[in-house]
């Protein structure tokens, strides 16, 4: 019997193992970046869980596919009244003309959106784009400065990017942490956990029971910031 992790890669897929007092074991894949979770009864090893992920690999991949192309259709139109997360909040938008250049800020139930009255769909889109990816460039470093003392280890180079099927990502090798834009509308918690998370990875590459223990000392509540990231629902006004 092989040791149980809480983390598995199966075929190139990440996967959280949870272990709970069950029977059955039991695979999600859940929105909105289609992350694998297996519920797996406390006696199974790793080889055994693997072994079922192989077997749904086909289910899963079409789950994969059905969140992404949701994704894609969901496209928003950028109208008064639409929904917007930031931060975890939803904001109904507001739409201002302006002949000034294109802005966005928040203000109380609103996200407010100054623009001028003949700008398109696309240029409103990738102005929301730039605002969210300004957010976290600006919300980062002071997260970055608060964790390096306490996992010991130098940010030598971050970027915001988009990316598909992860939160977050590090290169061991040259320190380089690469953040997911779509964590600037997820609660603040949820970034600082992401921001843990691959800087643990300098210490520990993978996710085995020292990762685990190295997230327990400096996160403890970190399962729940993962479940809270990981289960929000996928919703059109979301996207």
């Amino acid at each position: 019997m092989s040791t149980a992790s809480p983390y598995l890669t199966v075929s190139g897929i990440d996967v959280d193992v949870i272990y709970k007092n069950i029977k059955n074991l039991h695979i999600a894949v859940y929105p909105p970046l289609g992350r694998v979770r297996v519920a797996a009864p406390e006696r199974l090893d790793d080889d055994a869980i693997r072994l079922a992920v192989v077997q749904r690999l086909p289910w899963i991949k079409r789950q994969r596919e059905q969140l992404r192309t949701a994704v894609r259709q969901s496209e928003r139109e950028m109208v008064a009244g639409e929904s917007h997360f930031v931060w975890g909040r939803r904001y109904r938008l507001q739409i201002v003309e302006s002949k000034g250049r294109t802005t966005f800020a928040t203000a109380g139930a609103r996200l407010r959106l100054s623009t001028r009255a003949e700008s398109t769909a696309e240029q409103r889109l990738a102005a929301l784009e730039r605002w969210y990816r300004q957010q976290l460039k600006d919300a980062i470093p002071e997260l970055i400065s608060k964790w390096e003392p306490v996992v010991g280890r130098q940010v030598p180079k971050w970027t915001v990017r988009r990316m598909k099927t992860k939160w977050g990502t590090c290169n061991r090798e040259s320190g380089h942490i690469w953040l997911n834009l779509e964590l600037a509308k997820k609660h603040p918690r949820c970034l600082e956990y992401i921001v843990v998370h691959e800087m643990t990875h300098y210490l520990q590459r993978a996710h085995d029971d020292a990762f685990t223990e190295l997230m327990d000392k400096f996160l403890p509540d970190w399962r729940a910031r993962r479940d809270e990231l990981n289960s929000a629902p996928l919703k059109q006004e979301e996207w």
